[in-house]
């Protein structure tokens, strides 16, 4: 049986690079085990969550490549976390607390001064009924803590091999706000048993809540644990941890740059793990290659600058067949001549049509040489054209005026496209055609 993974993103923005990784990660998970990547929207955050945002970050995994199997909602949950918690009440593992957050933060500052760890003393295990009563008739409203077991919590880390946390240096975690709303760790561990989640893959920062959710699992599941895995960050190039803010790294803006979605792909996953960083083609490819217990515990710094080369890399390498109805969207028509022509000189997609307007114009010539230049077009083969016909002009000219090398491909090169530089002639001269190259070594505009 396949695994089932998750990746659960909160729709209060847009997705950055940083969230490539884990979503990617999942789904090659996902795909290497033939299982199934559920999307999941924690949107619990009214205030903040919005359905734009949603349906851009169902647009950017799109992009990507990655499709869902299902996709849920927490908003739509509430009676499973409601159930939830209220078993946690019948069986004492869920109790009220009534210290404010000034009267908590004294508390910390005290124990600190003691030489003792900000944990939770469980004060409130100890308040009397009567005690509970005048709290809510002051006004007070509760917040609810997990009643945690201290003892140690060990499992098998997915990347980071055996792992543990002794629970006696946690404190008792806040599960539900005195305002009612939920904190993530209850309704993300009742999901994950609802939805039959086998692993849960996600960033090292979560490592601390592991052991607060094995002993969740444990009661709310019935025994059944998930595994977990918990990969290394992805950072800026200097080191800065990546977050919404950095808006020119978020996917959506990327995609707008012009950047091809394998690309950004393989270097957020390949980054930061045993294998090299390389263009790979497709997901499915990807994850034939990408282990989790292959990541490396260091953080994976993106590096912009890698982007671009490995874009570049990507674009050289792809067929026409994967980039044809694009090309066609942009207005060029060369077709599969035209892009292996020019795939090599290209580092964005959108740099194609550049090209496009070389061979079909209109191009200003440069002549430099207007006696040599016409000594050229006069030597021009006759139709029809094949990637022959550069050689056979060029040894005709060179026999006819003793040029070569760079003195005889360069003046030819100027007048034929106006530039310096650029693909071969010998494949991009056929595309141009006898007649646009006449009223170019003419120094006509065509």
């Amino acid at each position: 049986m396949g695994s089932v993974v998750r990746f659960a993103p909160s729709p209060t923005g847009r997705l950055h690079i940083g969230n490539a990784r884990p979503a990617l990660l999942n789904r090659l998970h996902a795909l290497a085990t033939g299982g199934r990547f559920i999307l999941r929207f924690d949107d619990t955050d009214r205030e903040r969550s919005t359905e734009e945002f949603a349906r851009g970050i169902a647009a950017d995994l799109e992009w990507l490549g990655i499709r869902p199997d299902l996709v849920v909602r927490q908003s739509d949950r509430f009676p499973l976390y409601d159930a939830a918690s209220d078993r946690l009440r019948a069986l004492g593992r869920l109790y009220p607390c009534y210290e404010s957050e000034d009267e908590l933060e004294r508390r910390r500052k005290r124990q600190a001064a003691r030489g003792l760890p900000p944990i939770y003393d469980r004060a409130a295990l100890k308040l009397t009924a009567e005690e509970k009563a005048a709290a809510e008739a002051e006004g007070r409203r509760p917040h609810w803590r997990f009643l945690l077991d201290h003892r140690r919590v060990e499992w098998d880390d997915l990347v980071r091999g055996p792992s543990h946390i002794d629970c006696a240096s946690l404190s008792d975690p806040v599960l539900i706000r005195a305002d009612g709303t939920y904190l993530y760790t209850l309704p993300s561990v009742v999901d994950d048993v609802d939805l039959a989640v086998t692993d849960v893959i996600r960033g090292e920062d979560h490592v601390t809540n592991t052991a607060v959710q094995i002993q969740l699992f444990e009661i709310l599941g019935s025994g059944a644990v998930p595994r977990f895995g918990h990969h290394n960050l992805l950072t800026t190039a200097s080191g800065e941890g990546l977050s919404k803010r950095l808006g020119h790294l978020s996917l959506a803006m990327l995609r707008e740059a012009g950047f091809e979605p394998m690309a950004i792909a393989s270097l957020a996953v390949l980054v930061g793990s045993s294998e090299a960083v390389r263009p790979v083609g497709s997901l499915a490819d990807l994850a034939a290659i990408v282990r989790l217990d292959h990541l490396s515990r260091a953080p994976a710094k993106f590096d912009e600058h890698e982007l671009d080369a490995l874009n570049a890399k990507l674009l050289h390498e792809t067929p026409h067949a994967a980039v044809a109805d694009r090309l066609k969207a942009a207005g060029i028509e060369g077709g599969e001549a035209f892009w292996l022509a020019v795939r090599g000189n290209v580092e964005r997609l959108s740099q194609a049509s550049a090209w496009w307007t070389v061979v079909t114009g209109p191009v200003e010539p440069v002549i430099e040489d207007s006696a040599f230049i016409a000594k050229a077009a006069g030597l021009l083969p006759a139709e029809p054209w094949d990637e022959t016909v550069w050689t056979r002009w060029t040894d005709a000219v060179k026999a006819e005026t003793g040029a070569k090398g760079r003195g005889l491909f360069m003046p030819l090169r100027l007048a034929l496209t106006g530039l310096d530089h650029g693909p071969e002639l010998k494949v991009l001269l056929p595309l141009i055609g006898r007649a646009r190259a006449a009223k170019r070594l003419a120094g006509d505009v065509a």
